[in-house]
């Protein structure tokens, strides 16, 4: 199963640019409002964000954050968990230390009380050999076809990912990736994306232009229309898309503002053919370095009767 028809999303409770995570997270940016007013429209923009998916029928599981100690990027779960159709729940190891505290026991308590759980692999013991895997982030998966495309990255260990790989009988395609002042893409899910049917890529992005081939390729012989993306539509996190699906099954391809500004209408009439594009503003989200997919935890996890 590709898409699914619910997500997690987490309330944050003290958003902030994350200085931790500000030495690879070249999408971070300053800002200049103060903590406080950050923390409000963060809030402001999540409740309008959730707000819009479940008015399209989308299913949005919200948890809060809690304030102690304060997790600046506790917003992006899909970071530090992911699930399966096969009832599989994951926990990932984490490169920032501050983010670590985001991975908490009520919540895969909620998840495995209100989902049927059959198997539950917990990655964290590799932080302490300084391995990390950044869960959906660090992977863009093609389940249909059971691939894993990963960029490598200070967050992203190729033998993590192989590990991964291996336990959930996937294969690998790991390549380097670099923005436009040749500095590495922190997360695969930056620069690319892959739903029913398309694969979003920037290309530019893979500088060794063998593994550049190699990926185009195989998303194409696997069944996807590529629609590339430039270097400066990736800075505006055009790559960050996800598809998602309703609970009559219609298709949606969500999108942030900063992105849609920034896409020809030829590439938006091409992503339309897979479903209703929606383009949702996160406001001062996108400061901390993520944007709409980022904030979108998948649950493959049957809901229990």
């Amino acid at each position: 199963m590709q898409i699914t028809d619910t997500v997690l999303m987490i309330r944050p409770a003290a958003f902030s640019v994350n200085d931790q995570t500000a030495q690879n997270n070249h999408f971070q940016q300053a800002g200049e409002l103060s903590a406080e007013r950050v923390q409000k429209e963060a809030v402001h923009s999540f409740n309008a964000m959730v707000a819009l998916l479940q008015s399209k029928g989308i299913n949005v599981v919200v948890l809060d954050d809690n304030p102690y100690p304060p997790k600046p990027d506790a917003v992006f779960p899909n970071n530090w968990f992911c699930t399966n159709s096969s009832g599989l729940l994951s926990v990932f190891p984490m490169f920032a230390a501050n983010r670590r505290a985001e991975k908490r026991d009520e919540i895969l308590q909620y998840l495995t009380a209100q989902y049927e759980v059959n198997d539950f692999h917990d990655w964290t013991e590799y932080e302490a050999e300084g391995m990390y895997l950044e869960g959906t982030g660090s992977m863009v998966m093609d389940h249909e076809n059971r691939i894993i495309y990963a960029a490598l990255s200070p967050r992203t260990h190729q033998s993590l990912v192989e590990k991964f790989a291996a336990a959930n009988g996937y294969r690998v395609i790991v390549f380097t990736a670099h923005d436009e002042n040749e500095r590495e893409i922190y997360h695969t899910n930056v620069m690319m994306c892959i739903g029913e049917g398309f694969a979003v890529l920037c290309p530019h992005a893979i500088t060794d232009h063998t593994e550049r081939i190699a990926v185009a390729q195989l998303l194409e012989a696997t069944g996807h229309e590529n629609i590339y993306i430039s270097l400066e539509q990736m800075r505006a996190f055009a790559g960050n898309m996800l598809q998602l699906k309703n609970r009559t099954g219609e298709r949606f391809i969500v999108m942030s503002q900063t992105a849609w500004a920034v896409l020809e209408d030829e590439k938006k009439e091409r992503l339309a053919q897979y479903g209703t594009l929606l383009p949702i503003d996160p406001g001062v989200i996108e400061m901390g370095g993520g944007s709409v997919r980022c904030m979108l935890a998948e649950i493959f996890l049957q809901k229990k009767k």
